[in-house]
């Protein structure tokens, strides 16, 4: 449908029909005769007994392909102007075929398999009827108190810049023609808009308190790279901004995003935010609620009756708030027409579903699976060098994940554990059931915990056994095997949405077994399933190898055995930093240097920027990870050590993998602004390349620093570079430095 078209059928709505377009709701209010949904699902949610539920607009969360196309058929028979239905879902990391969790997926620092793990869910949410996810997710967060950091990218900014990239052209596909989405695409959702991964004490929900300085510095460019990228809409956050609740923050959604961030796609509301601008104490009814996120630009109300009931009346006899309404209904006819729906209301799903050619859980999807959960988990520690195992080596693989299949993290609304490798499945795989034991050992929670689950406490397995039986079984198993592989981890119901924790570690009962198994004097392998760092200073002692796993998804088994046994080598690299103690938190590599930093040489001095009880650095720093091989970076070559604002540096070096285990090594790029006029980073990334090398192999890895790299926001927060001197430094971690040098960025009276 051409522009022309779609105005002309923008015009043709009563404002009733209008208001409609901006409406979702759920599946069921379009289920039974109108008596059933006047007195059930309309009631429930508040809707006026005189809203017509054919001029809604969008569905949510319904992921039946044969229930889509009967909704759509009877809405279209019913609805005035046949405009259809939109069916949007959270479909995060994958639909049926489940990826590692997003953080995970981070330290990958493999970008090409996190698009295609992207494009992978937009196939398989395609061949299903959905039209919509609500992905990326790139909220920074700097705190792994808070649960939601499982659907984060970390901490850093280019990580999130490449993540949201990434995923927004996996899930809409690039150069989009005319704006249409193609066939085997969807459209993509960023979120949270803006800053919600920076609540107050971690804690969901929260207030963010953070200057204007650092929400534009590090919070926003992860949304304005998906915004450049195509993302066709943005959801709002339900956290205050600096005091402004963001559904109702004018200043954010319209000067920022609309203006500066050039979007002009849809923004939505997360579920019942709206409405929940009355809770925060910024709207006093559910009329000023409405009027509030007009005026801030939200075209859609996910899940509440404050639109439908209140913005005929807020609009009446009011021409800016109509033009408002306008151009709010405007973008969602537009959304829907880019995805073709004026033309096929059903994506092509009639035809997949009769002729059953969906590409769910393929061989093809499984294996990008099982890839990209190889290079998203981490190992963190491996003394001796126990790992990798031999398969002649007799294992005792114990803990409540030992055979767990509920490993796919929160947000896998349509994955089935039915579908999941477990780890005892993955390890047989490559070993006889004669060099392996199992056994669970401990309960995976403490048995007063379910209470503090609500919702989700019926998903936990009820305990039934004894816990003395477990750990005395787990003892037997230990005492007759030559190594432990011992599965713990947090409930993936510690973690995502609402699953703050003030103190992120390992459950007690786990700690317990830990700590009985290692008085043992037993080599360990401890595997640890969790959906954001976890402390882990008392439990790194007790243990010879740790194996961060993060929720590894449907082939999570197989890709830890294939680590485990050194079919793969691990190359993962932290996207988030391991603080020590919770009182380090939030602690993250990009920190300012402050007025007295805690210099080596000056050792215990007191009045440093340091603590008393606790050294400044964390367990494991960003960027960190080991490998089964070594590498050695060497020969540094610069072009130039003086660079005009229209020229770069470029950096060549050397990097040999000096080991017997042929491995995959990311060469990092920090930068660090040594004067300026703000405070600016000890360092900041900038740069990375991750590259293949055989054992003995050694290759040439080249850099280009140029001046975007070197801008930042100012004083009046203006983006620029300035000139001064600048401080590279390249290294396997954001701690482990193994070259550097520095050059200056000349002035602009300097350029000849």
């Amino acid at each position: 449908m051409d522009n022309k078209t779609l105005l002309e059928k923008l015009n043709s709505l009563s404002i009733e029909e209008k208001i409609g377009q901006l409406i979702q709701l759920t599946g069921d209010f379009f289920e039974g005769d109108m008596d059933t949904v006047v007195t059930g699902p309309l009631k429930k949610l508040g809707l006026n007994t005189d809203y017509n539920i054919y001029n809604t607009g969008s569905i949510l969360n319904i992921t039946n392909p044969e229930k889509i196309i009967r909704l759509q058929t009877d809405y279209l028979e019913k609805s005035v102007h046949k405009i259809p239905l939109l069916f949007m879902a959270d479909i995060i990391y994958g639909y049926r075929t489940i990826f590692p969790i997003p953080i995970a997926q981070a330290c990958s620092w493999n970008y090409e398999e996190i698009e295609n793990a992207a494009s992978i869910a937009a196939q398989e949410c395609y061949d299903e009827g959905i039209h919509v996810t609500f992905s990326p997710m790139v909220d920074m967060v700097r705190d792994p108190r808070w649960g939601r950091v499982m659907e984060s990218p970390g901490e850093d900014t280019l990580l999130a810049q490449k993540y949201a990239q990434s995923v927004v052209l996996g899930i809409q596909g690039s150069n989009l023609e005319d704006g249409a989405v193609p066939a085997n695409k969807i459209a993509a959702c960023v979120k949270h808009f803006a800053a919600y991964g920076a609540p107050v004490a971690g804690r969901e929900y929260n207030a963010v308190d953070l200057s204007e300085h650092a929400l534009r510095e590090y919070y926003l460019p992860g949304y304005q790279a998906a915004i450049e990228a195509g993302a066709k809409l943005v959801m709002t956050a339900f956290n205050t901004l600096n005091g402004i609740p963001a559904t109702g923050n004018e200043w954010l959604n319209r000067s920022v995003l609309r203006q500066e961030m050039n979007f002009d796609g849809v923004l939505i509301s997360d579920y019942a935010a709206i409405e929940e601008l009355i809770m925060h104490g910024y709207a006093e009814d559910e009329a000023s609620a409405a009027r509030l996120a007009l005026l801030a630009g939200v075209d859609v109300d996910m899940k509440t009756a404050v639109y439908a009931n209140q913005l005929k009346d807020v609009i009446s006899d009011n021409d800016y708030m109509l033009e408002l309404l306008n151009e709010a209904v405007y973008r969602v006819l537009k959304l829907k027409n880019d995805l073709g729906l004026f033309e096929d209301p059903y994506r092509g799903i009639q035809e997949i579903v009769k002729r059953s050619t969906s590409s769910i859980l393929s061989d093809e999807h499984k294996q990008a699976a099982l890839s990209l959960a190889e290079e998203s988990v981490v190992l963190l520690k491996n003394e001796n060098n126990v790992l990798p195992l031999s398969k002649e080596t007799k294992v005792a693989l114990m803990g409540p994940y030992a055979e767990e299949n509920s490993t796919l993290g929160m947000w896998a609304i349509k994955g089935e554990q039915t579908d999941t490798i477990n780890l005892k499945t993955g390890l047989l795989q490559l070993v006889g059931s004669d060099n392996l034991s199992v056994c669970r050992g401990s309960y995976l929670l403490p048995p007063d915990a379910r209470e503090t689950f609500d919702k989700y406490a019926d998903k936990l397995a009820v305990e039934t056994g004894s816990e003395e039986v477990l750990l005395q079984e787990a003892i037997r198993n230990a005492n007759e095997a030559e190594v432990i592989v011992l599965a713990l981890g947090e409930s993936i119901y510690q973690s995502g949405e609402g699953g703050s924790r003030t103190n992120p570690t390992l459950p007690e009962p786990q700690l317990r077994l830990l700590h009985e198994l290692s008085l043992l004097g037993k080599r360990i392998v401890l595997i640890v399933y969790s959906g954001r760092p976890l402390i882990l200073t008392d439990v790194a002692g007790k243990v010879d190898a740790i194996v961060q796993a993060w929720y590894p998804g449907t082939m999570g088994g197989e890709a830890l055995a294939n680590i485990l046994y050194g079919k793969v080598n691990p190359s993962g690299k932290l996207a988030m930093t391991f603080p020590r103690s919770v009182g380090q938190i939030p602690v993250y590599y990009n920190e300012l240097n402050t007025g007295r930093p805690n210099l080596k040489e000056n050792g215990s001095y007191r009045f440093a920027s340091r603590y008393i009880d606790e050294v400044n650095e964390p367990l494991y720093p960003f960027g960190y990870g080991l490998s089964y091989t070594s590498f050695e970076y060497s020969l540094l070559t610069v072009s130039q050590k003086e660079m005009k604002t229209n020229e770069s540096v470029d950096i060549r070096i050397s990097v040999s993998n000096t080991g017997t285990y042929a491995g995959k090594e990311t060469i990092q790029l920090y930068i660090r602004d040594k004067f300026a006029s703000v405070a600016r980073p000890v360092k900041e990334l900038k740069d990375f390349k991750k590259v293949f090398l055989q054992s003995g192999e050694t290759t040439i890895v080249e850099f280009s620093v140029n001046e975007d790299m070197l801008k930042f926001y100012g004083r009046e927060m203006e983006y620029k570079s300035e000139p001064g001197e600048f401080e590279v430094y390249i290294g396997s971690s954001s701690q482990d430095i193994l070259l550097s040098f520095s050059f200056t960025l000349l002035p602009e009276d300097k350029h000849e």
